[in-house]
C-alpha cells in the first residue's frame, strides 16, 4: 500500500468509535442508522455516523482490511487526477457512505424496527474504484495471494448471501450500491478508465 495517511486515519477513527460503541451502548444508539430518527427527528448525522460503528469484531476487521488494501492506492490516484489532497479522497469516502445508504433509508424511513451500521458501502466504493485501475493486482488474504478482481467478486457474493439471510443489523445491500457508486464516480472523473479496465481485464497479469 502506498503512503496513505488519510486511509490510516479513517481506519483509526472507525476502530476507535466502534470499540467505544461496543462498551457504551449510548454511543451506538446515537450513531446507528435508525431511519425514523432522521425523517422525524432530523438527526441527519446518522446518514454518515452509521459508518463509524460495526456489529462485532469480524464485521469491523473485514471492512478495515479491505480499506487498508485499497484505500492508499485510491488516495494516490484521486490526487493524480487533480482532486485536492486529502479532501478529494475524504469527500469520495463520505459521499459513498451517504449514497450507499440512501436506498435503504428511503425504503425504511418509517420503519421503527430497522437498524443499519457499518462502513461497508464506502469500503465497497473504494474497492470497486480500485478494480477499474488494477483488476489483476495481487493482495494477501490471510497470507494467500488473490487477484483484486477475484476478491471483489467474493466480496459481492458474500454481501448478497448475507443480505438474503437478513439476520443482523449490517446493511449488506449497501455493498452493492457502494460498488456501483465507486465505479460511476471514477468513470465520471476519468472516462478513459473504461477502455483501460477492459484492456487490463482481457490481459491478465499477476504482478500488480
Amino acid at each position: 500500500m502506498p503512503n496513505a495517511p488519510v486511509t490510516l486515519a479513517l481506519i483509526a477513527i472507525t476502530c476507535a468509535v466502534s470499540f467505544l460503541a461496543w462498551s457504551r451502548p449510548q454511543v451506538m444508539a446515537r450513531l446507528i442508522l435508525w431511519p425514523p430518527a432522521v425523517s422525524r427527528g432530523r438527526e441527519y448525522w446518522r446518514l454518515l455516523g452509521y459508518g463509524l460503528v460495526h456489529a462485532d469484531g469480524q464485521h469491523l476487521l473485514f471492512n478495515m482490511i479491505t480499506l487498508y488494501f485499497f484505500g492508499g492506492a485510491m488516495e494516490h490516484y484521486l490526487s493524480q487526477l487533480g482532486l485536492p489532497w486529502p479532501w478529494g479522497f475524504v469527500g469520495f469516502y463520505l459521499s459513498a457512505l451517504l449514497v450507499s445508504i440512501l436506498p435503504s433509508y428511503l425504503r425504511h424511513r418509517n420503519d421503527a424496527g430497522y437498524r443499519s451500521l457499518g462502513a461497508s458501502g464506502a469500503v465497497s466504493a473504494v474497492l470497486f474504484a480500485y478494480i477499474l485501475i488494477q483488476p489483476w493486482s495481487l493482495i494477501l488474504v490471510f497470507v494467500v495471494p488473490v487477484p483484486a478482481i477475484v476478491y471483489a467478486v467474493a466480496y459481492v457474493g458474500y454481501s448478497v448471501w448475507m443480505a438474503r439471510r437478513g439476520r443482523d443489523n449490517i446493511n449488506h445491500s449497501a455493498h452493492l450500491w457502494g460498488a456501483g457508486y465507486g465505479v460511476l464516480f471514477t468513470v465520471m472523473l476519468q472516462p478513459r478508465i473504461v477502455p483501460h479496465f477492459l484492456s487490463e481485464l482481457l490481459n491478465p497479469g499477476f504482478f500488480g
